[in-house]
């Protein structure tokens, strides 16, 4: 199933008119896929099922006029696209598919109407941006790039005179109060993501900023100062418990929108559902909505939309002529008959019963058992004697002799009886015993919790013993110490 919702956007004449989900898997059902009042536009992963993903839901009211997968137009279709894509000539068209072929990017645009009556277009840009991970420097290199063309495609919708939101998953925590464990991090504001957000954002809330990009993060144009604001958390670790996370989640717009428009920015972190947490933001507009959806509206998918053709209707009788049908029949009478035939003589080819002991039918089970060459062979006419009986052997020839074979035996059932007892109560006492006992943390004195180790190296697989505390701040004594042990050595 799909992971909860992370943002959504909105309006404060419309409740909840756009609603955006950060998407992990491409199980679509009709039950998520249509729902009441809402019409919907996904976007998944072309690679590699269940990795990546995107959704908007749109209320009625809302209804865009136009929605477009991806960012660099290679997805879009020639009816209800957004367009405007600006100047591309950086990128391959083998780069530009790659880009957009994990489902990172949706796109919606929207007809509003402002308080003042204007009305304007409205372009909302879905994101799931890519994980930087320090294993594989390849993905730093794609999640810059996927950064450039996101803000390439949103300078190109603003100069053509649109209004642009970029709200979703950014991956990147733009300043230290943004990070809980900032100060430890080596060369923070160095990071290439950070300084990609540097050159977007306009510094230091709405009107006095010292650097003036082309959009704002709205949540801090209202809460410049909030400290603990996150919204993602390692669900591994437990670090939700005491908010020892980072904020990577926003809703971004125009200057000019959030001065003029946004009432707003929140995030609710206590939505549970996964490591993030949903964000929002309220704007003083009313939406003016499209009459019908644009084509990639998910009602209008075969599978949802009934005209997707069942297997039971190519099973449907269809009728035949006269003509047909005795052709059929006929047909049907000659490959009758001559299966009869086949049978006929197949059946004249077996080895009748008399044939079944000869050398020309099947073998007499007798036949396989071959004397040994080391033994001699005994004629039929010689009688060999019977084999002593075992009671003759073991008979003593006095009492005296039948006592020490009566003590012998009784010590030698004792003593085997002896050996099977012990056996079988060392093997209990194996089973029974349990695992061993669980180490106790140095911080805290209490039961530690096993972990494997997930990470490629030598260590892969092996399992440790590590504090059972959620993690948290290293200044709160009830968050997680930093105790360790090998649950084997190696």
């Amino acid at each position: 199933m799909p992971r909860e919702a992370r943002e959504f956007v909105q309006s404060a004449t419309a409740n909840q008119p756009y609603f955006t989900h950060q998407w992990g898997g491409d199980a679509l059902t009709e039950p998520l896929a249509i729902v009441e009042g809402y019409n919907s536009y996904f976007s998944f992963s072309r690679n590699r099922s269940g990795y990546s993903g995107v959704a908007t839901f749109c209320k009625d009211n809302a209804t865009p006029v136009a929605a477009e997968e991806g960012l660099s137009g290679l997805f879009a279709t020639q009816n209800g696209s957004v367009g405007c894509y600006g100047n591309m000539d950086e990128f391959t068209q083998e780069e530009l598919r790659a880009l957009d072929s994990e489902g990172r990017a949706l796109l919606t645009q929207h007809k509003i109407r402002t308080w003042e009556g204007k009305e304007r277009i409205l372009t909302l840009i879905n994101v799931y941006c890519p994980h930087a991970d320090p294993g594989r420097p390849e993905r730093l290199v794609f999640k810059m790039r996927f950064y450039r063309l996101l803000q390439i495609r949103a300078e190109a919708l603003l100069a053509a005179g649109s209004h642009v939101i970029i709200l979703g998953d950014l991956n990147t925590a733009h300043r230290p109060i943004d990070h809980w464990d900032a100060v430890n991090l080596e060369c923070f504001e160095e990071d290439p993501g950070r300084k990609w957000m540097d050159s977007l954002l306009s510094n230091l809330g709405c009107q006095s900023a010292s650097h003036v990009g082309p959009f704002i993060d709205s949540y801090r144009c209202f809460q410049p100062k909030q400290e603990g604001a996150f919204t993602c958390w390692s669900a591994v670790t437990g670090a939700r418990h005491l908010n020892y996370g980072s904020r990577l989640d926003y809703v971004l717009g125009d200057r000019t929108l959030v001065i003029d428009t946004f009432q707003a920015s929140f995030l609710l972190p206590e939505v549970m559902g996964s490591d993030h947490c949903p964000v929002g933001a309220v704007l003083s507009v009313s939406s003016v909505p499209a009459k019908q959806c644009p084509p990639l509206c998910t009602r209008f998918l075969p599978e949802f939309a009934g005209t997707q053709l069942k297997i039971l209707r190519f099973l449907v009788p269809l009728e035949q002529s006269p003509v047909l049908e005795q052709s059929v029949l006929q047909h049907n009478n000659q490959t009758r008959v001559q299966t009869c035939q086949n049978k006929a003589q197949v059946h004249s080819t077996r080895p009748r019963p008399s044939q079944a002991g000869s050398g020309r039918g099947q073998k007499n089970l007798k036949s396989y058992f071959q004397p040994s060459p080391n033994c001699p062979q005994a004629s039929p006419d010689i009688e060999l004697p019977s084999p002593p009986l075992m009671s003759t052997l073991m008979t003593p020839k006095t009492s005296e002799e039948e006592a020490v074979v009566k003590v012998v035996k009784g010590r030698a059932k004792a003593s085997e009886a002896k050996d099977e007892k012990e056996v079988r109560t060392s093997f209990w006492k194996s089973v029974l015993a349990g695992p061993l006992r669980t180490p106790l943390c140095g911080g805290h004195r209490e039961p530690c919790v096993m972990r494997t180790v997930k990470k490629p190296g030598p260590n892969l697989g092996r399992r440790f013993y590590m504090c059972a505390r959620p993690r948290g701040p290293p200044t709160d004594p009830s968050s997680r110490c930093n105790f360790f042990l090998w649950s084997r050595p190696s």
